[in-house]
């Protein structure tokens, strides 16, 4: 009986025990209390049901540890042989990091770190605990010396998180870029249209160079460089110059700045009306050429074009390198300043008299000259006088009689001929010429004999119209018959009716002297006309 007792006290008692153990699982944080140290060992109680087994080498300072320091380990594992727990203290301090880690950050998040080791493709960086770091995101450009960041703080983006694993990779560059377009957001914000800055010349291209202005970079182009003309930015800048630019425009919604160091300075064409005025002889120096003119610099940054039509009076110039050529110094006049548009109208030719000056006393009204015809167009032909000098044979002074089609009917280009200077107008710089006034108008001799209505005479089909035939008679004057002045049937069919070159006889119904036109009939003599 009394044993039962005792056996019963005694299961009570373990049950009280068991009861009192904490319940601890594998990967538990635990506190302990140092009970034992042996050589590189320490006991810890971690009110489990045995003591745990602590390495001292995990210890910060392991001489310094003393029965009765508390102490947070890890529960790694139990050993089934001893009945030992495994405990470990550096990897607490991990599980602590990482939870606190992933509590408070999430990638994107910045943290800071020291870059502590190297290893095979980048570093390993102590941020609390160990991430990684590729070497590509080591800084915004590549790097070949690594070595150099080992050991250095520096602040990092966390780029991905593996749960499963509690790996964490970061990125300096990210952060480093991030910064960058803070730093870029900031300025843009900060800086004003007509500011003075400094910068330094990052980069020169053919088009302009970049300045970096402290944390964003703007583009001065080539044209905002000089008032003068710049062939490439490399002739005013080196590649890090400090210099002083304006800002002349800033794109806040793409964080883009526009710089400009001629503004700097004052424009040359302020008062340029007042310095150049129309007439006035100016020496300037050849700078460019072009198909349509040639561009001369008057002094830096004042340019003027003289346009191809104003090189010579008399000469027919193709291209302006026949007669200039850049670098050469010139002579010329000013014929025009628009200043708002800078832009000074140059003559080279000016500076001779011009030979429609003195045309009057060359030509008068009346005279016959011989040319060359120079040009032909549907209203005329162009016949040169003299070098510089054309004039104009319009289509209806070609000929008294024959209605021309067209001037190529009866000239050619280049041809030689003769022609009466009808009128002169040397302001307007126009000469009227004509070819068939080199003979009398027979336009009377020739209607006289036809005169009486009702005349029969013969022609020959020269056009076929919708509204009839034009004939031309034998005397060399033209006629008209209208459809309404021929068979009906043949009237309904003229392109079967009649064929040009063809000979008929017809009658004469009427002729207008004063608008020279003759009409004709296929239906005979009539009695009243």
């Amino acid at each position: 009986m009394l044993t039962d007792k005792n056996d019963a006290r005694q299961a009570s008692f373990a049950e009280l025990y068991e009861k009192t153990l904490k319940r601890v699982t594998e990967g538990q944080i635990v506190k302990g209390k140092v009970i034992a140290v042996h050589g590189r060992e320490a006991i810890v109680d971690i009110g489990y049901k045995s003591e745990g087994i602590l390495q001292l080498e995990e210890l910060n300072d392991p001489a310094s540890v003393k029965i009765g320091d508390e102490i947070e380990v890890l529960f790694e594992s139990l050993d089934e042989e001893s009945g030992m727990v495994i405990l470990s203290k550096r990897k607490a301090e991990r599980q602590k990091c990482w939870d606190d880690l992933v509590t408070t950050a999430r990638e994107g998040s910045v943290v800071e770190g020291r870059i502590f080791k190297k290893v095979r493709g980048g570093f390993m960086v102590d941020i609390g605990m160990e991430a990684f770091l590729p070497a590509s995101l080591v800084d915004v450009k590549p790097v070949k010396n690594l070595d150099q960041f080992l050991n250095q703080v520096f602040s990092f983006v966390i780029v991905k998180i593996n749960h499963k694993r509690k790996n964490i990779v970061v990125s300096r560059k990210d952060y480093l870029e991030r910064e960058k377009e803070a730093t870029k957001s900031r300025m843009v914000k900060q800086l004003a249209v007509g500011q003075v800055i400094k910068g330094r010349v990052k980069n020169i291209t053919d088009f302009g160079a970049f300045i970096d202005l402290g944390g964003i970079d703007g583009l001065l182009h080539i044209t905002d460089l000089s008032w003068g003309r710049v062939a490439h930015p490399s002739e005013i800048l080196n590649l890090g110059d400090d210099i002083e630019v304006m800002v002349i425009a800033i794109d806040k919604d793409n964080e883009k700045v526009s710089l400009g160091l001629k503004q700097i300075t004052k424009s040359p064409w302020e008062g340029v009306d007042q310095k150049y005025a129309p007439g006035a002889r100016i020496v300037g120096r050849v700078t460019n050429i072009v198909s349509y003119g040639a561009f001369v610099e008057l002094e830096p940054g004042i340019e003027g074009l003289i346009h191809i039509s104003e090189l010579s009076w008399t000469k027919r110039i193709s291209h302006p390198s026949e007669v200039l050529a850049v670098g050469s110094e010139v002579e010329a006049v000013i014929l025009n300043v628009d200043r708002e548009s800078r832009k000074i109208s140059l003559g080279l030719k000016q500076m001779s008299a011009s030979p429609w000056d003195n045309l009057a006393e060359r030509y008068q009204a009346g005279d016959v000259i011989e040319g060359k015809v120079r040009n032909i167009t549907d209203y005329g032909i162009f016949v040169e006088l003299e070098p510089g000098i054309d004039g104009l044979i319009h289509i209806s002074d070609m000929s008294w009689l024959k209605k021309v089609g067209h001037p190529s009917e009866l000239v050619k280009k280049g041809e030689t001929i003769r022609a009466k200077v009808l009128s002169l107008d040397p302001l307007g710089r126009k000469v009227s010429l004509g070819l068939k006034q080199l003979n009398e108008d027979p336009w009377v001799r020739l209607t006289q004999a036809i005169a009486p209505p009702g005349t029969s005479v013969r022609g020959r089909i020269t056009k076929i119209v919708n509204f009839g035939i034009f004939v031309e008679l034998d005397n060399g004057l033209e006629g008209l018959v209208h459809v309404s002045e021929m068979p009906h049937e043949k009237a309904q069919m003229l392109e079967s009716s009649f064929r040009v070159g063809d000979s008929l006889h017809v009658y004469v119904l009427h002729v207008d002297n004063d608008n020279r036109k003759i009409a004709l009939s296929l239906k005979g003599a009539r009695e009243s006309y």
